[in-house]
């Protein structure tokens, strides 16, 4: 419920909102941008462009309650806009992948083997495993920020469960 309020304050133009809002989803912008891009340097690009083109477009945010999912959707298309501006693909980093689930999961047979098999698999599964399992966000906060159905969604995760049992 407080969040809401500093949205639709963030909305009215009330900077310090704005910026509470956004310390409030740093620590998550920043793991998904380091799972799309990679290395930090471009991690910080990405959300500092993020903040940027969001505190640019606040008032154009209809739902207050879907501040969060709209913010990653952005991070996601600037992301994906600065590895396209770069020539890179989303090639499978066992560092990037084994950095983030240091902090999940203790078990050293899964810090080695769970990366090595989530950076098998198509990029669109490991988005969807990751905001699903490592981000806990629900499969409508996941549609929306990928712009794909709920089915679709569904589809992704079941079928990256499958390849990674196969592993």
């Amino acid at each position: 419920m407080e969040q809401i309020n500093l949205v639709l304050k963030a909305i009215k133009g009330d900077e310090h909102s704005f910026e509470a809002l956004i310390i409030q989803e740093s620590d998550k912008l920043y793991r998904i941008a380091m799972l799309h891009v990679r290395n930090k340097e471009d991690a910080l690009d990405v959300l500092q462009d993020t903040v940027y083109k969001a505190f640019i477009s606040i008032n154009q945010l209809k739902n207050p309650e879907f501040f969060s999912t709209w913010l990653v959707k952005i991070l996601i298309r600037t992301s994906y806009q600065l590895l396209k501006k770069k020539n890179k693909t989303l090639l499978p980093g066992e560092l990037a992948l084994g950095g983030m689930l240091e902090s999940v999961n203790p078990n050293y047979e899964l810090e080695v083997d769970l990366p090595y098999a989530i950076s098998k698999l198509e990029p669109h599964y490991q988005t969807v495993i990751f905001l699903f399992y490592f981000h806990d966000l629900s499969i409508q906060s996941i549609a929306q920020s990928l712009e794909k159905p709920e089915g679709t969604i569904k589809t992704y995760l079941r079928r990256a469960r499958i390849e990674l049992k196969k592993c």
